[in-house]
């Protein structure tokens, strides 16, 4: 009797170690799955810049083998706007300690850095982080803040309203001035206008609910309107369009996305081009553990014509034959 029960816990004790390895590893699996890198992703608004920016480094994060679902999590979330969605979601990424966030615009950065010293921040479609006060200086940002700049060559944009507008006398400008990205821009167009010996207007907004009433003013007071990379107005061409294709009012945007929502032209930045560059950051802060304090704010240096032919058509403009190679035919969503 004795002997059949030393079988019986032999064999029991070698069921239990030929059943071990499995359970181990199940576990193992747990464990590597909970070691995906997750990369937050807070964006402000949706409007075409924006999203082409996180397209860009979305696929710059995949060419260089991060790719989502496989072994990185992507855990993007969207603002609409809202200064108490920017906070849930900036305290959300803290509380779930993502390994490294993706700003996309001002706001939405200045939310994130103000919950955390501690994750890697990569900020996207900000015109100026001094300004924004985000790092200590572009060159040296010293914390854990850095990225790429979306600032325009505002000179040359200036120029092209020049060349496509040769009558004009005084240049409206609208923007958001709650935006510190717009305010800058601002500034540094009226400086380069009245240099052109032309008169300098603006109309500013706190709101896109403002929009109309404010394009609707300055049309009034302009023979044509430069409007920054501005968050408002890009999500708000539409509208701009629907008062300046009446009042035959040539608009130049400081970016593409602008101009195929209603505005007429620009020469401005490839804002997939702009989020891939700051993908490629990320890489070299995941992959090199490169350390953002030191890693100087990027831009670009190179910048495409976009012109909208459909509106150049409806107020009555003629395109300079220099830039018909340009020009596209865009609907414009009312």
């Amino acid at each position: 009797m004795k002997k059949i029960v030393s079988i019986i816990i032999l064999i029991i004790f070698s069921t239990a170690m030929v059943l071990l390895p499995t359970g181990c590893s199940k576990k193992e699996g747990a464990v590597e799955e909970e070691q995906k890198l997750t990369i937050g992703i807070i964006q402000l608004a949706s409007h075409v810049a924006l999203d082409a920016s996180r397209e860009g480094f979305i696929a710059a994060l995949a060419d260089n083998g991060y790719k989502d679902g496989e072994n990185i999590v992507i855990d993007y979330h969207n603002a609409q706007d809202d200064q108490s969605n920017l906070s849930a979601i900036s305290d959300r990424f803290v509380s779930n300690k993502v390994d490294l966030v993706l700003a996309i615009a001002t706001k939405a950065a200045q939310a994130i850095a103000g919950k955390t010293t501690e994750i890697p921040i990569l900020g996207t479609a900000i015109t100026d982080y001094e300004t924004a006060r985000l790092v200590e200086s572009n060159e040296k940002p010293g914390g854990n803040v850095t990225g790429t700049t979306d600032m325009n060559p505002i000179k040359e944009q200036i120029d092209l309203l020049v060349k496509l507008v040769p009558g004009v006398e005084t240049v409206g400008v609208l923007y958001n001035s709650s935006e510190d990205n717009s305010v800058v821009q601002a500034e540094i167009a009226k400086k380069i206008i009245e240099e052109r010996g032309l008169k300098y207007t603006e109309v500013t907004v706190s709101s896109s609910n403002e929009v109309q009433q404010a394009t609707q003013a300055i049309v009034k007071e302009c023979d044509a309107i430069y409007i920054p990379t501005d968050n408002t107005f890009a999500a708000s061409m539409p509208v701009v369009h629907g008062v300046t294709v009446q009042s035959k009012t040539p608009v130049i945007c400081g970016e593409s996305g602008m101009v195929k929502s209603g505005g007429l032209a620009t020469l401005g930045i490839n804002y997939y081009n702009l989020g891939y560059q700051t993908g490629l950051m990320a890489v070299r802060i995941l992959r090199d553990g490169a350390d953002p304090a030191s890693m100087p704010i990027e831009s670009q240096d190179k910048f495409d014509f976009t012109i909208n032919g459909t509106v150049a058509r409806e107020i009555g403009l003629e395109i300079p034959a220099d830039l018909q190679e340009y020009v596209e035919e865009y609907q414009i969503n009312e």
